[in-house]
């Protein structure tokens, strides 16, 4: 299922050396050092940095360190779930959670959606949300995640050759900590925000973003724009660390206990619904068209 010469980089890279990760592996040095020698050369670049006292990883070899773990794990929890699914053939959705992708509303509707469909099932499939992990995802749904709930945009739904089912538009809001200047306002008006340092994150990701960020800089230069690349728990720590404020949405209120999601007196909002493959599986159109009719969506 995976190039088992990322599990030797991987244990190569916890031992801090090729000889005591050929003890683990019960082979020689010589022959860990060739495994990870092949690596390198076809990846076109050095994982680790030899000395006398053992490897350490480059900065490449760090970011290809962290990925590998997640892709060996996404594996072996691959074929777990296809030889659950051998063993016990069940109508089984797989949804995809994460930080940023909520699940308690697909939960709580659960009940209901059995009423409709008694041997529909569901899978809860925990992901780390990179932007390579959530690309990898959504251009592949279906093969390990079925359907993921969150915010998007038509450009992200292009870039990842998917679909989604509109629920609602949800109002962007803003995440500030809890001992920030504006965290015991319910409501917080965007003239609140001058001198704020408000985190946004960076233009072309998704489109209610950028009409953000055109109306901050037109109409309210006074604020100031921090940009970052991708919403993750490094993130929501900044927020807090920083005492900024975040741009986010209100289905985030339980990412970071330390931060307060707040309405902004504005009228940007950003599409929430349940992200799936352009060829949707007969579950999950069933279980797409279930949704439809609790929400009234009509087809």
């Amino acid at each position: 299922m995976y190039n088992h010469q990322l599990a030797t980089f991987i244990i190569v890279a916890d031992s801090g050396s090729f000889n005591k990760a050929s003890e683990q592996l019960y082979v020689s040095p010589n022959a860990v050092m060739k495994q990870i020698n092949l690596l390198e050369n076809s990846l076109g670049f050095d994982l680790f940095v030899r000395t006398h006292r053992g490897v350490q990883l480059t900065p490449a070899g760090e970011s290809m360190y962290r990925d590998a773990k997640y892709l060996i794990q996404y594996a072996k929890d691959s074929v777990a779930r296809a030889e659950k699914m051998v063993a016990e053939p069940k109508h089984v959705l797989r949804i995809g959670t994460s930080l940023t992708t909520p699940v308690q509303f697909l939960v709580s509707l659960w009940p209901q959606i059995r009423q409709h469909n008694p041997d529909l099932k569901f899978e809860l499939v925990s992901f780390e949300n990179t932007p390579e992990n959530a690309r990898e995802i959504m251009n592949h749904f279906g093969r390990n995640i079925d359907l993921v709930a969150g915010i998007y945009s038509d450009n992200i739904l292009s870039e990842r050759r998917c679909s989604a089912l509109k629920l609602y538009d949800t109002p962007l809001c803003a995440a500030v900590p809890l001992h920030h200047r504006l965290a015991s306002n319910d409501e917080i008006a965007v003239e609140d925000l001058f001198g704020e340092k408000v985190m946004l994150i960076k233009r072309g990701y998704m489109s209610a973003f950028d009409e953000v960020r055109d109306d901050l800089e037109e109409h309210y230069p006074r604020i100031q724009i921090e940009d970052f690349s991708f919403f993750d728990v490094n993130v929501f720590n900044k927020c807090e660390n920083d005492n900024a404020v975040l741009i986010g949405v209100n289905e985030w209120g339980n990412v970071h206990p330390l931060l307060k999601i707040i309405p902004i007196s504005w009228n940007h909002t950003i599409p929430m619904g349940i992200l799936h493959s352009n060829n949707p599986s007969k579950d999950v159109k069933e279980f797409l068209q279930i949704i439809s009719q609790m929400y009234g969506i009509q087809s």
